[in-house]
Order: C-alpha cells, then sequence, then structure tokens
C-alpha cells in the first residue's frame, strides 16, 4: 500500500513538473499533449532540404523550421528490428534481445505505449512493426495496422501477389501505394477519436526502404545524381578495417551492391524519390489535425531507425558505426510546448525517445531502462542528456560481410572495435576529421584516448545482469556470400602488422597498452635471451 501511494505521488508530481516548464499546459494543465511519432525507414541525416540536400522534404523542413532539431541523434544499433526494439522500449540490444532482423521482441518487455494506455492515451500503430516475421496486433496498441515483414511498396508484391495488410487481426488487402495507405488509415483513425482523450498515433513507414520505389506521381521527378564522396574514403586507404575493402565487392558494396551493378546517381535518386511520399504523408496529417482542433496540443517527432550509407567507405546500406549508417534525424516539433525553432548539439540516441515521450506525457516512467529523457532540452533546458553512446552490432550469417561491431561515440571522438575478426580498430577524431578518412588507433599521440576508451565501452556495453555475452540466431542459409568475379580482390593485412621472425615486438600482445608497454616488452626480451 504504502509502495502504491508513493508511486501516485511520483506521477503526480512528473504531471507538475511539466505543467510548470510548458507555457501551455501551465494554462491548462488538465490536457496532456498528444503524440505522433514518424519513423522513416533507412533515413539518412542529412537527405533532407532543411539539411542542404537538393531534394524536396516541405513538410519536414516546416517541421524543423518551427520545431527543435536535435543535430547529433544517433541509433544505439544500425539495423530495422533491434532499433526499433529500441525505440518502444529504451532498451539497447543486449538487454532487449532482438539481436537481428529474424527475431521478435520478446511479451516479457515494456514498451511506452502501455505507459501512454495507463496515463489514459488511446494508441495506434500504423505501418511496419518488422520485429519477427509476423504482423499480429501487439499489446500497447488500441488500435494496429501492420503488414508481414518488410510488407510491399504497392498493391502487389516483387512475385505478384496480393500485398496484405494486418488490421486489428484481420487480414485486408492493400489497395494504394503503401505510405498513402497508411496514411488514410491513420487519418481515418484520427477522426474517430474521442476528442476529449489524448493520443498516441505511431506511424512507421515503409519508406525508403530497398528496392527505393517511388509513388507513381513521384517517379522521374528529380534528376539522378550521384553524392559527392570527394571528402569520404573509399574503403581502401591506409589504416581501413580489412572487412571494409572486402565489403566493397559484396552485397553490400558498391562494386556488387544487392549482387548487381548499381548506377549510384540514380540509386540516389529514386531513394530521393520514395522519400517525397513520407512527406507528403506528414503534410496530409498536419491538415487533419489542423481540421480537427487537435494541432496546437500534439507534440510531432520524426526520426529513423537507422541511416543509410550511399557510396562511403564503399559501402552502401547500415550496420557499421560510420557517422552515415548511425547517424540519423531527429526533428521534435510542438511549439506551444518548446517555444520557437532551435537547434540542438546534444548528444542523443533512438533508446532515449520512450523516455521522453513519457516524460512529456507526464506517465509513468518505463523501468531499468538505458536511455534518457531529453525532455528537459526540448523544454528549454539546454544541456548534455548523455556524454557518449554505446553502439553495437551482432554480426548476421544472412549478411556476413560486417562483423560484430562495438563502437563508443562521444562529442569529439569515436573508437570501433570488431569482434571474432582478424582486423584493426578504428579511432577517429570527429572534430578534425568527420568523414572518418583518418585512422588514429596506430598514432601514439592518441595512445592514452584508445586505452580509456576501451575501457569505457567495455563498461558500457554490460548487460543488465553486469555479463558480457555475444548473442546470434539461427542459420537457415548461406547467407549474401557472392563476390563479383571481376572485382577487387581480398585486402591484404596491414602493412605495420607485418613482421621477421624473432622481431622484438613479438610478444606485445601479451600485454596491455600503456606507457610501461616497450619497458615490460623489453624485460621479455631479456628474459628470453637469458633462458637462450
Amino acid at each position: 500500500m504504502l509502495r502504491e501511494k508513493v508511486e501516485r505521488m511520483r506521477v503526480i508530481f512528473a504531471a507538475l513538473l511539466f505543467a510548470l516548464c510548458s507555457p501551455l499546459q501551465a494554462e491548462t494543465p488538465d490536457r496532456k499533449p498528444n503524440i505522433v511519432v514518424v519513423l522513416v525507414d533507412d533515413l539518412r541525416f542529412d537527405e533532407l532540404g532543411f539539411m542542404g540536400a537538393d531534394v524536396p522534404t516541405p513538410a519536414m523542413d516546416r517541421l524543423a523550421a518551427e520545431g527543435v532539431i536535435m543535430r547529433n541523434a544517433f541509433v544505439t544499433t544500425s539495423l530495422c528490428s533491434p532499433s526499433r526494439a529500441s525505440l518502444l522500449t529504451g532498451l539497447s540490444m543486449r538487454n532487449h534481445g532482438v539481436v537481428d532482423n529474424n527475431v521478435p521482441l520478446s511479451d516479457a518487455l515494456t514498451i511506452f505505449p502501455e505507459k501512454l494506455q495507463h496515463a489514459g492515451y488511446r494508441t495506434a500503430l500504423i505501418g511496419k512493426w518488422h520485429m519477427g516475421s509476423g504482423a499480429d496486433p501487439r499489446r500497447g496498441f488500441d488500435h494496429w495496422v501492420s503488414f508481414p515483414g518488410q510488407g510491399s511498396y504497392n498493391p502487389r508484391d516483387l512475385l505478384g501477389l496480393p500485398s496484405v495488410l494486418n488490421v486489428n487481426g484481420e487480414e485486408v488487402r492493400q489497395e494504394g501505394y503503401i505510405s498513402d495507405e497508411l496514411t488514410r488509415y491513420a487519418s481515418d483513425w484520427l477522426r474517430q477519436l474521442d476528442s476529449k482523450r489524448p493520443f498516441l498515433l505511431y506511424i512507421a513507414h515503409k519508406g525508403v526502404h530497398a528496392p527505393f520505389t517511388p509513388a507513381a506521381r513521384h517517379r522521374g521527378t528529380l534528376e539522378a545524381g550521384a553524392p559527392d564522396l570527394s571528402q569520404s574514403r573509399k574503403g581502401d586507404e591506409n589504416g581501413t578495417p580489412m572487412w571494409v575493402t572486402n565489403q566493397r565487392n559484396s552485397w553490400h558494396g558498391v562494386e556488387f551492391a544487392y549482387h548487381d551493378v548499381l548506377a549510384m546517381g540514380e540509386f540516389r535518386r529514386d531513394y530521393r524519390e520514395t522519400l517525397r511520399s513520407v512527406d507528403d504523408s506528414i503534410a496530409r496529417l498536419r491538415e487533419v489535425l489542423a481540421e480537427l482542433g487537435r494541432l496546437e496540443n500534439t507534440i510531432v517527432f520524426v526520426t529513423s531507425d537507422n541511416g543509410f550509407l550511399l557510396g562511403e567507405h564503399g559501402l552502401i546500406d547500415k550496420r557499421n558505426a560510420y557517422e552515415a549508417s548511425m547517424r540519423v534525424p531527429m526533428i521534435a516539433w510542438g511549439p506551444q510546448f518548446f517555444g520557437t525553432r532551435r537547434d540542438s548539439a546534444s548528444l542523443i540516441a533512438n533508446i532515449d525517445l520512450a523516455p521522453t515521450i513519457l516524460e512529456l506525457a507526464g506517465a509513468e516512467p518505463l523501468a531499468n531502462i538505458d536511455g534518457i529523457s531529453f525532455a528537459p532540452i526540448l523544454l528549454g533546458r539546454e544541456g548534455d542528456a548523455r556524454e557518449e553512446l554505446v553502439y553495437e552490432y551482432y554480426w548476421e550469417f544472412n549478411y556476413p560481410q560486417t562483423p560484430t561491431t562495438f563502437a563508443l561515440r562521444d562529442h569529439r571522438f569515436k573508437y570501433i572495435q570488431y569482434h571474432g575478426v582478424w582486423d584493426t580498430e578504428e579511432l577517429f577524431d570527429l572534430a578534425a576529421d568527420p568523414f572518418e578518412t583518418n585512422n588514429l588507433v596506430a598514432d601514439p599521440d592518441y595512445t592514452d584516448t584508445l586505452i580509456q576508451m576501451r575501457l569505457r565501452l567495455f563498461a558500457g556495453l554490460a548487460s543488465r545482469d553486469g555479463s558480457h555475452q555475444i548473442a546470434f540466431s539461427r542459420k537457415f542459409n548461406q547467407g549474401a556470400v557472392f563476390r563479383l568475379q571481376q572485382g577487387s580482390r581480398a585486402a591484404e593485412f596491414p602493412e605495420r602488422w607485418l613482421r621477421e621472425p624473432g622481431a622484438f615486438d613479438r610478444l606485445e600482445h601479451v600485454l596491455p597498452d600503456g606507457p610501461q608497454k616497450e619497458a615490460l616488452i623489453q624485460q621479455l626480451n631479456a628474459a628470453l635471451g637469458s633462458d637462450d
């Protein structure tokens, strides 16, 4: 009984704190904000009009012009299913267990929409669930419209079969282009809501997942143009991991992309044209909310499950810990709550969205999560929600080109470690090298930074029980292993690793890095020499 009273007081205090921080809530403290989350698939942080890209995204540009742009938003795993699980649970992949695109989200985990339901919200998921292969309704949502797996852009899939949606447990034929179809379902749901109850609309688009397929009205509207990669690493320079060089000639590399030869300019054009329908959806939903008189009391978040490489490092797709892969857009719109438009340089992660939404809604928080609310930043109390973030990706048998990857990123440096492969680490000074072209891992001037980041990364990768484990799922075929016959050959080991027999530092691997290492190596050599 005492615990229940304490919890009720905590929830009341959170609601009062939010009311004091928000001008609108101070005037009408009985009104909770409506929440709209627009989750775009595979959207880079910079392929948007307001970020300077030559692509028309007027609806998102308008939200950005009136809202808060989080310039340093990242995912903790750059892969669809693990990232979606993190967005909903506030947990990192090692703690929620969705380790690849084949594993479903455990029913034992609580997701933030459940907490909103308990706070009086009506909730809907419209679109891509993609955690496991099914599309059946999940708890936490009063209304459900989804599709199996990746879904289909058009009413017939790539095999010519009818595309289907799961609407509250019933199979319904998809009638139109997927972005428009999801927008129609979302609009219909909004129109039938009780205007006195707050709502969560979680609309998760298929766009812009490959193969990019623009709506008919957008096809051919943009010019083909390859991205400017003049400042980017090509993937075969000195200091580049061997797996990166080898991945150039693979399913996720520029030489043999999707086991074909792609014209990068056309590839990027199709990506951008596909994005236009998602922008149309945002514009239409804004119109509907305005018509219903509910726009002013609504907070909108626009983000993505991961970034996407368009040739950087000689790669396409995501999964790795490079900036174009793990950095995502994050727009928070709600002028009546957040005030005038501004940019924030604070470091945030996808695991931070769930606690942020719950704090803004005055709802009970999720317990024992990894995320940190950035609501105070949105409400004008600028500061860092976090000093650094940990990235993790576990090797997938079906896409074996990318190894298990662990990374630590703070405001200046990024340290990347590859697990289970014979390859080099990477260390980048992002302040001096934002395109990650100069690997400093072997530079003696950065040894202290390297040592400290190794320690912090290992500590940050601990699971809830304090253990460090590598997860994997069942293998059911050989995976995407083909290479272009006329393409580049396999990479050589780094030249700095080559030694003659009996080299002075041949035993350096048994000693930790640090200022005493060379002296200890000398002692080892002396001891070995005395044995002779």
